[in-house]
Protein backbone atom coordinates (compact mmCIF):
# COMPACT_ATOMS: atom_id res chain seq x y z
CA UNK A 1 0.00 0.00 0.00
CA UNK A 2 1.32 3.59 -1.07
CA UNK A 3 1.83 6.14 1.61
CA UNK A 4 2.39 8.70 -0.46
CA UNK A 5 0.27 12.02 0.81
CA UNK A 6 -0.04 13.81 -2.77
CA UNK A 7 0.80 17.16 -1.11
CA UNK A 8 -0.71 20.15 -3.07
CA UNK A 9 1.59 23.12 -3.92
CA UNK A 10 -1.16 25.58 -5.62
CA UNK A 11 -4.84 25.49 -5.62
CA UNK A 12 -6.83 28.31 -8.13
CA UNK A 13 -10.45 28.43 -8.17
CA UNK A 14 -11.33 28.29 -12.22
CA UNK A 15 -14.79 28.67 -11.85
CA UNK A 16 -17.90 29.71 -9.10
CA UNK A 17 -21.32 29.19 -10.41
CA UNK A 18 -24.68 29.18 -7.74
CA UNK A 19 -23.64 25.59 -6.04
CA UNK A 20 -20.45 24.36 -7.08
CA UNK A 21 -17.00 25.90 -7.93
CA UNK A 22 -14.55 24.31 -10.29
CA UNK A 23 -11.14 24.14 -8.98
CA UNK A 24 -7.71 23.13 -9.84
CA UNK A 25 -5.35 21.89 -7.77
CA UNK A 26 -1.26 21.45 -8.21
CA UNK A 27 -0.77 18.21 -6.59
CA UNK A 28 3.20 16.57 -6.56
CA UNK A 29 2.57 12.79 -7.66
CA UNK A 30 5.08 10.02 -5.86
CA UNK A 31 7.99 10.24 -8.76
CA UNK A 32 8.22 13.89 -7.62
CA UNK A 33 6.58 15.60 -11.01
CA UNK A 34 3.45 17.59 -10.69
CA UNK A 35 0.53 17.28 -12.09
CA UNK A 36 -2.85 19.14 -12.49
CA UNK A 37 -6.24 17.86 -10.81
CA UNK A 38 -9.50 19.51 -11.61
CA UNK A 39 -12.48 19.25 -10.14
CA UNK A 40 -15.95 20.66 -8.49
CA UNK A 41 -15.63 21.91 -4.81
CA UNK A 42 -19.34 20.75 -3.52
CA UNK A 43 -21.39 22.10 -0.45
CA UNK A 44 -22.10 18.13 0.25
CA UNK A 45 -25.39 16.91 0.22
CA UNK A 46 -27.41 14.28 2.22
CA UNK A 47 -29.73 11.38 1.30
CA UNK A 48 -32.47 9.76 3.40
CA UNK A 49 -34.18 6.51 2.62
CA UNK A 50 -37.88 6.21 4.12
CA UNK A 51 -38.70 3.10 5.54
CA UNK A 52 -42.56 2.32 6.42
CA UNK A 53 -44.33 0.52 8.98
CA UNK A 54 -45.16 -2.41 6.23
CA UNK A 55 -41.20 -2.66 5.31
CA UNK A 56 -41.24 -0.67 2.40
CA UNK A 57 -38.86 1.71 1.09
CA UNK A 58 -40.43 5.02 -0.69
CA UNK A 59 -38.26 6.19 -3.95
CA UNK A 60 -39.43 9.10 -5.70
CA UNK A 61 -38.94 9.50 -9.09
CA UNK A 62 -37.73 12.81 -10.46
CA UNK A 63 -36.31 14.29 -13.61
CA UNK A 64 -32.71 14.77 -13.85
CA UNK A 65 -31.60 17.05 -16.62
CA UNK A 66 -27.73 15.63 -17.11
CA UNK A 67 -29.17 12.16 -17.81
CA UNK A 68 -32.48 13.28 -19.95
CA UNK A 69 -34.30 10.70 -17.62
CA UNK A 70 -36.87 10.30 -14.71
CA UNK A 71 -34.80 8.40 -12.57
CA UNK A 72 -35.99 6.23 -9.16
CA UNK A 73 -34.15 8.12 -6.20
CA UNK A 74 -34.23 8.75 -2.47
CA UNK A 75 -34.89 11.39 -0.36
CA UNK A 76 -31.83 14.00 -0.98
CA UNK A 77 -30.70 17.38 -1.07
CA UNK A 78 -28.17 19.74 -1.06
CA UNK A 79 -25.82 20.77 2.31
CA UNK A 80 -26.89 24.27 1.63
CA UNK A 81 -28.12 26.11 5.05
CA UNK A 82 -24.27 26.82 6.67
CA UNK A 83 -23.46 24.93 10.21
CA UNK A 84 -27.18 22.99 9.93
CA UNK A 85 -26.41 19.37 10.66
CA UNK A 86 -26.72 16.88 8.34
CA UNK A 87 -29.27 14.61 10.20
CA UNK A 88 -31.47 17.94 10.31
CA UNK A 89 -30.82 18.54 6.90
CA UNK A 90 -32.17 15.14 6.08
CA UNK A 91 -35.15 15.68 8.32
CA UNK A 92 -36.01 18.83 6.17
CA UNK A 93 -35.92 17.51 3.23
CA UNK A 94 -38.46 14.39 4.24
CA UNK A 95 -40.50 17.14 4.94
CA UNK A 96 -40.04 19.47 1.46
CA UNK A 97 -40.13 16.60 -0.58
CA UNK A 98 -42.53 13.49 0.65
CA UNK A 99 -44.68 15.08 3.17
CA UNK A 100 -43.30 13.13 5.81
CA UNK A 101 -42.00 13.61 9.57
CA UNK A 102 -39.87 10.99 10.83
CA UNK A 103 -39.64 10.20 14.56
CA UNK A 104 -36.23 7.98 13.63
CA UNK A 105 -33.23 9.24 11.74
CA UNK A 106 -30.97 6.84 11.81
CA UNK A 107 -27.48 7.29 10.15
CA UNK A 108 -26.70 4.10 7.52
CA UNK A 109 -23.44 4.89 5.79
CA UNK A 110 -20.80 8.20 4.59
CA UNK A 111 -21.04 7.74 0.53
CA UNK A 112 -18.59 9.60 -2.27
CA UNK A 113 -20.69 9.76 -5.15
CA UNK A 114 -17.99 11.22 -7.84
CA UNK A 115 -14.36 10.37 -5.96
CA UNK A 116 -12.56 11.11 -9.22
CA UNK A 117 -14.09 14.44 -10.05
CA UNK A 118 -15.92 15.72 -7.07
CA UNK A 119 -14.70 16.07 -3.03
CA UNK A 120 -18.59 15.56 -2.26
CA UNK A 121 -19.69 13.43 0.50
CA UNK A 122 -23.09 12.17 1.45
CA UNK A 123 -24.10 10.87 4.71
CA UNK A 124 -26.93 8.53 4.17
CA UNK A 125 -29.98 7.97 6.69
CA UNK A 126 -32.99 5.61 7.80
CA UNK A 127 -35.73 7.68 8.09
CA UNK A 128 -38.20 5.61 10.29
CA UNK A 129 -41.69 6.12 12.05
CA UNK A 130 -43.08 8.59 9.73
CA UNK A 131 -46.21 10.64 9.98
CA UNK A 132 -47.56 12.53 7.41
CA UNK A 133 -46.94 16.97 7.88
CA UNK A 134 -51.20 18.04 7.50
CA UNK A 135 -51.83 19.28 4.29
CA UNK A 136 -52.26 23.42 5.53
CA UNK A 137 -48.13 22.92 6.55
CA UNK A 138 -46.68 21.24 3.38
CA UNK A 139 -44.26 22.70 1.84
CA UNK A 140 -44.76 23.80 -2.02
CA UNK A 141 -42.66 22.38 -4.51
CA UNK A 142 -41.54 23.61 -7.53
CA UNK A 143 -39.48 23.17 -11.12
CA UNK A 144 -38.74 19.48 -11.00
CA UNK A 145 -39.82 18.30 -7.84
CA UNK A 146 -43.24 19.87 -8.47
CA UNK A 147 -43.90 16.53 -10.59
CA UNK A 148 -42.42 13.91 -8.20
CA UNK A 149 -43.68 10.58 -7.56
CA UNK A 150 -43.75 8.91 -4.20
CA UNK A 151 -44.01 5.37 -4.60
CA UNK A 152 -43.57 2.29 -1.67
CA UNK A 153 -41.65 -0.49 -3.05
CA UNK A 154 -40.65 -3.47 -1.51
CA UNK A 155 -36.87 -4.13 -0.58
CA UNK A 156 -36.32 -7.38 -2.50
CA UNK A 157 -38.57 -5.56 -5.65
CA UNK A 158 -35.88 -2.35 -4.96
CA UNK A 159 -33.41 -5.06 -4.79
CA UNK A 160 -34.04 -6.48 -8.26
CA UNK A 161 -34.66 -3.40 -10.03
CA UNK A 162 -31.08 -2.69 -9.08
CA UNK A 163 -29.85 -5.71 -10.86
CA UNK A 164 -32.11 -4.93 -14.23
CA UNK A 165 -31.63 -1.42 -14.23
CA UNK A 166 -34.45 0.29 -13.35
CA UNK A 167 -32.52 1.87 -10.71
CA UNK A 168 -29.56 3.71 -11.22
CA UNK A 169 -29.50 6.86 -9.22
CA UNK A 170 -25.82 6.03 -7.27
CA UNK A 171 -27.86 6.97 -3.51
CA UNK A 172 -31.00 4.81 -4.25
CA UNK A 173 -28.59 2.18 -5.04
CA UNK A 174 -26.48 2.43 -2.04
CA UNK A 175 -28.89 3.21 0.44
CA UNK A 176 -31.24 0.19 -0.87
CA UNK A 177 -28.73 -2.05 -0.16
CA UNK A 178 -27.78 -0.61 2.90
CA UNK A 179 -31.44 -1.53 4.21
CA UNK A 180 -31.28 -5.18 2.36
CA UNK A 181 -27.69 -6.01 4.17
CA UNK A 182 -29.14 -4.84 7.93
CA UNK A 183 -32.33 -6.63 6.84
CA UNK A 184 -30.43 -10.03 5.91
CA UNK A 185 -28.28 -9.41 9.30
CA UNK A 186 -30.94 -8.66 11.74
CA UNK A 187 -30.16 -5.16 12.60
CA UNK A 188 -34.01 -4.10 10.91
CA UNK A 189 -36.41 -6.84 11.07
CA UNK A 190 -38.67 -6.11 7.77
CA UNK A 191 -41.07 -8.79 8.68
CA UNK A 192 -41.89 -7.33 12.17
CA UNK A 193 -42.47 -4.09 10.15
CA UNK A 194 -44.92 -5.66 7.96
CA UNK A 195 -46.67 -7.87 10.54
CA UNK A 196 -47.29 -4.59 12.78
CA UNK A 197 -48.60 -3.26 9.83
CA UNK A 198 -50.93 -5.70 8.95
CA UNK A 199 -53.01 -3.57 6.54
CA UNK A 200 -52.63 -0.49 6.94
CA UNK A 201 -53.03 1.67 4.22
CA UNK A 202 -49.58 3.82 2.49
CA UNK A 203 -49.11 6.95 3.74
Amino acid sequence: MGDHDYPVTASTVEYTGFRFAVARDTVVMPDGRESDRIYLRHPGAVGAIALDDRGRVGLIRQYRHPVRQRLWEIVAGLRDVEGEDPRRTAERELAEEIDLVADRMDHLLDFHPTPGCSDELIPLYLARGLRPIPESERHVRDHEEAELELVWWSVPDAVAAIFDGRITNGLAVAAILAVAQKSASGEIDLAAASSRAGDSETL
